[in-house]
This record gives structure tokens, C-alpha cells and sequence, in this order.
């Protein structure tokens, strides 16, 4: 009978060889470890239980207190038998047969003994549930987790274990999110919002996450905050300042915004007579919305010598030729320029030291450029409290660090009384 196969014997032979690739990456060491887990976990609950028990395995307890002196006493309980668990960890999975027992009560009753070392309904060790999360926070879904870590776990994770493991996080979530921020140093905050795509109503749908970063006396940069809300609006900015204010944050000494009207209106109602910094990259694009795009290059040339100008002096002086420029060649960038006030310009009452950290709302940025990384495999993440979650996660697992801001060395030195001088 003639094949119909358009496969050649070569190709199918290949096939075979890559399915089967790393079939012969046998390590001896990890074999062996892997065979001795089980009795190691196994000998190591035997000797739990021997201590609460005050003998070893069939040790017989004495018919009179005063027979057999010799014996040991303080026996509180007797053995009945042995149930299977099974116990996932970073050395795979292994089936223990786990010894029961039951402990005497005061009250001359039995309970159930219970080990301190595996947890009752314990499925996974602590270590594999942290590769476990520490690869998802890595930037994954959970579905290319269960693949990624096959290798280790020996195929044993499926993406509703990832989910589980996930779930477990939430805990330390809702207590971070209700801690109190009295002892917090805080003498700056950075706020700004983010834009993900999450699952509502079976639907995806575009939500902001508002952040809110603190800067504390030392210098170090510290989450206070990460809501998911609808939108950047008045009222969801309150919101979020309100929980600061109720979970006792200290009036803050200066403020670094993106320059939204909700967030502006907001901090005007709570903080109003804060000194607050404009962030001079949302204003750049702004500016460059209001040009052509063959002048993008002179806007951004001209801005940036006024920005980064190295004192008030030169700045008052660059800004009064910018708007004289731009007045003529497109008044839309020069209106744009006003539209900001001295409040672009905040940054120099501080020490020049601090000029590079104050200007910007760059702290946060990074924040969410980092956060869109990890979650572009997922596209649109199950709902939008997972989506503040993994924010949060990814800084508090160390996926994420915040050094110091620059110039922390003088944070506790005064702001100039006098901003700089706005008449063109």
C-alpha cells in the first residue's frame, strides 16, 4: 500500500530528536537529592511528633504511674496510623505518608496532634510558592510560568496553582494598605496616574491606577499609595489623598505633579498653600502638541536651555526669550508656556543640589514603564484590583528598587521665599 505521508523519514527523525532534547540532561545530584526528600521530610515530622508524644515509635505507655520508673513519662497521647499528603516544593513533588496521633487534654478529652513543620492543608512549601510568584512578578503569565518552571517542579504547577499562589499575596496587600503613616517621615510626594487595560464585566476596559510616591527625610523614595480608579478626576484624586490624610501621612513640604487638572484641583482643596513643582517633561509635550512638527526640534532646543539653565537668573532670562520667540512664530507653544505659571519653575526655591529630582515626576514614570513591561504578556489582566496588586508586589518582592533622590543631603534645608520673576 503506498504512503500518503508528505513527512520524509528525515524530518520525522528530527522531529523526534527536538521533542526529546533534553531527555539526556541527566545531573546525578539532583537525582539523589530529590530520592532522599522524602524520607528526610518524613524522619524529620516522626521526630516532631516523638517530642510531643515524650517517646519514641512504640514506645508503650505504662499501666500504673508507679510501674516501670524506668520508663520514660509525660506520655500525653497515642499514634493511629498514617494519612497520605502530598507536598510540592522546589525539590518537586513527593506523596509522605504523614503520621497521626492523638494528644491528651486537660480536660481529659483527645485532639488531633498537628504539625508545626508542614501546616495543615499545606500543599507547597514556602520557597516553591516564592519561585512561584517571583516568576510571575518577573513578567509572565501564568499559564508560561507553569512552563517555565516545569523543569523544577517536574511539570507539577498548573496556572490555577499560579493563580492560588497569587491569591495568597492579597493578604499582605490589604495590610499594606491600611497601615498607619504616622511614623513616616515624609517631607515631598510624587503623584501621578497610569493608564492598563484590566477585565471588567467580562469586557477590557481601560482604568488608572493613581500613585502616590513619598520622599522621607533621608531621601529614600517609598510607596504610599496605588488605587485603581476610572480616571484621573478631581474626585478620585481626593479619594486617594483622603485615605493618606486618614491613615495620618504628615502635611507634606513639597509637592511634584504631572500637571492634570483633576490632580491640580484636588491638592488646591487639601494642600493648597503647598509649594508644588510642574513636571517640565509633561509640560515639554505639551508644547510640542501646540507646534508643528517641523519646529519640534527649535521648541525643544529653546526649552531645554531654559529648564536646565544653572540658576534663577539665567532661567528668568531664557524664559522672557523663549516667550518673545514663540509669541511671533507660533503663539500656541508661548500660551502653552504660561498656562504653567511659576509653578514649572518651583524647583528653584530648593537647593540646586535637588534641581534634577524636583523638576520631574520621573521617579513614578519609571515605576510605570516597569510595571507595562511586566504585564505585556498578559495584555489585559483579570480585574483592576489585580492590576494595583502587581504594581504594589513588584516593589514590595524586590522586582523593583527606589534608590535615594538626588541632593537628599539638604531635603531639611528651607525653600526660597521668592520664586522667580514672571514678567516678560
Amino acid at each position: 500500500m503506498t504512503s500518503n505521508s508528505t513527512n520524509s523519514p528525515t524530518l520525522q527523525s528530527e522531529a523526534t530528536a527536538a521533542v526529546h532534547l533534553l531527555d539526556d540532561w541527566f545531573d546525578p545530584i539532583e537525582a539523589g537529592l530529590r530520592d532522599r526528600v522524602r524520607e528526610f521530610i518524613q524522619v524529620m515530622i516522626e521526630s516532631e511528633l516523638e517530642a510531643a508524644l515524650s517517646r519514641p515509635r512504640y514506645g508503650r505507655r505504662p499501666k500504673t504511674p508507679d510501674e516501670n520508673a524506668e520508663r520514660p513519662s509525660g506520655i500525653t497521647g497515642h499514634r493511629h496510623g498514617h494519612r497520605s499528603r502530598s507536598l510540592l516544593g522546589t525539590f518537586g513533588r513527593v506523596e509522605i505518608a504523614l503520621p497521626r496521633a492523638r494528644l491528651d487534654t486537660a480536660e481529659g478529652k483527645t485532639t488531633e496532634w498537628r504539625s508545626t513543620a508542614l501546616r495543615a492543608y499545606q500543599r507547597r512549601t514556602r520557597q516553591a510558592d516564592s519561585l512561584i510568584a517571583g516568576a510571575y512578578l518577573a513578567g509572565t503569565n501564568t499559564r508560561r510560568v507553569r512552563r517555565a518552571l516545569a523543569a523544577v517542579f517536574g511539570g507539577a504547577v498548573s496556572k490555577d496553582t499560579v493563580s492560588r499562589v497569587w491569591r495568597k499575596v492579597k493578604g499582605d496587600w490589604d495590610a499594606w494598605n491600611g497601615r498607619s503613616l504616622a511614623a513616616e517621615p515624609i517631607v515631598r510626594l510624587i503623584l501621578d496616574g497610569t493608564v492598563v487595560r484590566v477585565r471588567l464585566d467580562r469586557k477590557a476596559t481601560s482604568i488608572a491606577l493613581l500613585v502616590v510616591l513619598g520622599v522621607r527625610e533621608d531621601g529614600q523614595k517609598v510607596l504610599l499609595a496605588v488605587k485603581n480608579m476610572g480616571g484621573e478626576t478631581s474626585q478620585a484624586w481626593r479619594t486617594v489623598l483622603d485615605d493618606l490624610v486618614k491613615r495620618r501621612l504628615r502635611r507634606p513640604e513639597f509637592l511634584i505633579v504631572d500637571g492634570g487638572a483633576g490632580l491640580e484641583q484636588a491638592l488646591a482643596a487639601l494642600w493648597g498653600d503647598v509649594p508644588t513643582q510642574r513636571c517640565t517633561v509633561h509640560k515639554h509635550r505639551n508644547l510640542l502638541a501646540h507646534a508643528p512638527q517641523r519646529l519640534h526640534d527649535e521648541v525643544s532646543a529653546d526649552y531645554n536651555d531654559m529648564i536646565y539653565a544653572t540658576s534663577p537668573t539665567e532661567i528668568e532670562e531664557r524664559r522672557r526669550a523663549f516667550l518673545r520667540k514663540w509669541r511671533l512664530k507660533c503663539k500656541a507653544v508661548a500660551d502653552s508656556l504660561e498656562e504653567a505659571g511659576d509653578r514649572l519653575f518651583t524647583f528653584t526655591r530648593l537647593p540646586r543640589s535637588q534641581w534634577k529630582s524636583a523638576r520631574t515626576t520621573n521617579a513614578i514614570e519609571r515605576l510605570h514603564e516597569e510595571f507595562k513591561r511586566r504585564i505585556k504578556t498578559q495584555t489585559v489582566l483579570p480585574s483592576a484590583e489585580t492590576a494595583a496588586l502587581l504594581f504594589w508586589a513588584l516593589l514590595a518582592a524586590g522586582q523593583i528598587t527606589m534608590r535615594k533622590v538626588d541632593g537628599w543631603q539638604t531635603l531639611t534645608d528651607k525653600l526660597a521665599d521668592t520664586p522667580i520673576d514672571l514678567a516678560a
